[in-house]
């Protein structure tokens, strides 16, 4: 199938192609473009030498094969048009009407996808194939034809770096859109192509050896078609058996994925039973079961739960004849038909209900625009979908037997997301199959997993570092930037607030509007974000929106002023604010802010050692106080030293020691040892500064333990 012709075809060859599988087509259109398109690219030659004419003539020709509609074929003749003639979108509209001219302006509109270089703008190209696709799909259809026919003639490409760059992307993109889309065929020979070009001596080298088996084993795919259709037929069960040896590519990937040698590999063959309805293919994996011994762990049922572009099939391996292991796909005709051309092969161009089904590769590609729609940058969303084409999938269910299907890897997290976003946004934990389990667990095929949640949860920056799909991966990211800016605004309102009654004034979100005009900021939160993660420095908005007048720089504790400390909420630390990691400050201490620039405010206890190096810095200094309540709304880490005798049980004691006075330990590290004593670092989690100061005395009642210290920088 999809073989690139020899000759070029001519006007008549490519219309009987179409009439032969629908002969209502449009004759007089299909000539009309065939014309229009020859006359467009004129004199222009591809770097073959051959007529550029000759490429929109094979992409027809390849869409002919995956017998698409009229439009469809118009489109492949035209695709070109806009982008290299000087033929515009109106002149298409003209000539073909509004809904050729939309699929040829969506198949133009995806331009140069480099993904090696200009990274923004080949994301954004990227974005608007997805967004042409999720209009119609056909875009998505004439594009694969375009690269196919492209890949097959990349040889005459002189560049190779042109080349490679071209391989590359269509490794990664166009061959997992296809099987995404279900055309394996095509996905099959784009993954060839490029492996070619990528690495031809590792496909010569698997060319080679695949004709040494052939001449050794003799026509091994006769022999067992030949007693395997006898074997169903004898029990009655009629099928078309074919068999084939696999691509190069796939045997390569295999051979990589598994770390064996080409020798190891046992089912180098495929072979395919075709039959009449879903009962005749159990009806012959029964046939094939009890007349073969089966290879365990190698059996899939895709007909009970479909991939999720609605492939459909039984896969089994089994010792079969001339005791050699033999992979078999057990499918109908129409699961035949739809796994050989995926969306093209049940495509209905009028059905506005299309792809609403479970399992449809439309859900897909409506998940992928939900997330162009949330306003990812366009790097992030590449990233994102890149994530989901090259990752096998795994079925998991809902306590209530609803089907998920998310990639290998995927986790809790992963499965929450799929469900609905506020489900993963509040989740605190997960059974697995009954049983409560990580966040981290990775699922496997078969799982039930019930999400647990809270409404006082908010995601996690380290879920990121875990999760296996684009959407909970977007979805995190999302709620932490839109925390963080809101975390931000609050802050830089009350470092204002604060910097500006030091001044003498009062402050009202109306009195910043010229500071907002004066830094060309969109509106009045952008400014306070600003203030809020550092970029810009409250003295400068203060003297922005009071211009010219004369102040007292000097700290209002000097200036018999009471002073007054902006407030820190015991929210998630990393988003406004920072945690240091030197001194561990707790609700309780007093606390002390270093404004970093574009970071945000790292927060000290007021005797770090790590504050002597801001001592020439007085204008990134922050005097700030814990809210009332910060210790109930999050558990806080103290960081303590402890010296303990070099006993036996002395560890245990130590721990049960730390069990008994509630607090619970994150961290353990060992700084120095001899034969007397250990010294441990222990990072401990507390409600407050009160509750560590309480667990240390508590420590120092025991006899084994020579020392107890808060580390403070």
């Amino acid at each position: 199938m999809l073989q690139a012709g020899l000759a070029m075809m001519r006007q008549y060859e490519l219309v009987e192609r179409v009439k032969s599988y629908d002969p209502d087509a449009d004759e007089a259109l299909l000539n009309r473009a065939y014309v229009f398109s020859m006359k467009a690219h004129g004199t222009q030659t591809r770097a073959s030498g051959d007529p550029y004419f000759s490429h929109p003539l094979e992409v027809a020709g390849i869409l002919t094969d995956l017998k698409l509609d009229t439009a469809s074929i118009v489109t492949g003749l035209l695709h070109d048009t806009i982008e290299d003639t000087a033929t515009s979108y109106e002149d298409i509209e003209r000539s073909f009407g509004p809904e050729i001219a939309q699929l040829v302006d969506g198949v133009t509109k995806l331009g140069k996808l480099e993904l090696v270089s200009e990274r923004t703008k080949d994301a954004e190209n990227f974005r608007k194939l997805l967004l042409a696709m999720s209009n119609d799909i056909r875009v998505l259809l004439v594009k694969l034809a375009d690269r196919l026919h492209n890949m097959r003639t990349l040889s005459f490409i002189p560049r190779p770096e042109k080349r490679r760059r071209i391989a590359e992307e269509t490794m990664e993109i166009y061959a997992p859109l296809a099987g995404r889309m279900g055309m394996q065929d095509v996905r099959e020979e784009l993954e060839d192509l490029a492996f070619s070009e990528l690495n031809p001596d590792a496909r010569e080298s698997i060319i080679k050896r695949l004709e040494f088996l052939r001449a050794e084993s003799g026509d091994r795919v006769t022999k067992v078609t030949d007693t395997i259709k006898p074997t169903l037929a004898n029990e009655g069960v009629e099928a078309w058996v074919t068999g084939r040896l696999k691509r190069p590519f796939s045997i390569w990937k295999k051979m990589e994925e598994k770390s064996i040698s080409f020798e190891q590999l046992s089912d180098i063959f495929a072979f395919r039973i075709v039959v009449e309805d879903v009962l005749d293919c159990y009806r012959a994996l029964g046939v094939l079961h009890t007349q073969w011994s089966t290879v365990p762990g190698r059996f899939k049922d895709y007909i009970s739960t479909p991939k999720p572009n609605n492939y459909r099939s039984i896969h089994t391996t089994i010792i079969g004849p001339e005791k050699s292991r033999v992979e078999i796909q057990i499918r109908t005709k129409e699961m035949d038909e739809v796994a050989e051309r995926g969306v093209a092969a049940h495509w209905a161009y009028k059905d506005k209900t299309r792809g609403t089904l479970p399992g449809s590769p439309y859900a897909w590609l409506r998940s992928l625009v939900d997330m162009i729609e949330q306003g990812d940058a366009p790097e992030e969303f590449l990233e994102h979908t890149k994530l989901e084409l090259f990752q096998d999938q795994v079925f998991c269910f809902t306590p209530k037997g609803a089907l998920i299907t998310l990639p290998r890897g995927a986790t809790p997290i992963d499965f929450a997301y799929a469900v609905h976003t506020e489900l993963g946004n509040t989740c605190v934990g997960a059974k697995v199959n009954g049983r409560h389990a990580p966040l981290r667990t990775v699922l496997r095929n078969g799982d039930e997993v019930q999400i647990l949640t809270s409404k006082a949860q908010v995601p996690s920056a380290a879920w990121e570092g875990f999760v296996a799909t684009g959407k909970a991966r977007a979805a995190i990211r999302r709620f932490i930037r839109n925390a963080q800016r809101g975390e931000h605004i609050r802050l830089g309102r009350s470092i204002l607030e604060k910097a500006m009654a030091d001044d003498g004034e009062t402050y009202a979100d109306k009195a910043i509007e010229g500071a907002v005009r004066r830094f060309k900021m969109g509106k009045g939160e952008d400014l306070l974000a600003a203030v809020g993660n550092g970029t810009l420095k409250a003295i400068d908005v203060v003297d922005a929106i009071f211009p010219g007048k004369k102040r007292d720089r000097r700290p209002s504790g000097d200036r018999g002023q009471p002073q007054s400390r902006i407030p820190i909420k015991g929210l998630i630390p990393g988003l406004a604010y920072h945690i240091a990691a030197c001194c561990h400050p707790l609700p309780g201490d007093r606390i002390v802010g270093i404004m970093e620039p574009g970071k945000g405010v790292t927060v000290h206890t007021i005797d770090c050692d790590s504050l002597e190096a801001h001592q020439q810095e007085p204008e990134l200094w922050l005097d700030l106080g814990w809210e009332a309540h910060a210790s109930e709304a999050q558990i806080s880490v103290g960081r303590i030293v402890v010296d303990l005798k070099n006993e036996p049980g002395a560890l245990a004691q130590l721990t049960l020691a730390i069990a008994k006075a509630n607090g619970n330990i994150s961290n353990l590290r060992i700084t120095e040892r001899n034969p007397a004593f250990f010294q441990f670092i222990v990072d401990i989690e507390v409600n407050d500064a009160k509750h560590l100061t309480n667990l240390m005395s508590a420590l120092r009642a025991s006899p084994l333990v020579a020392s107890v210290d808060r580390v403070k920088g």
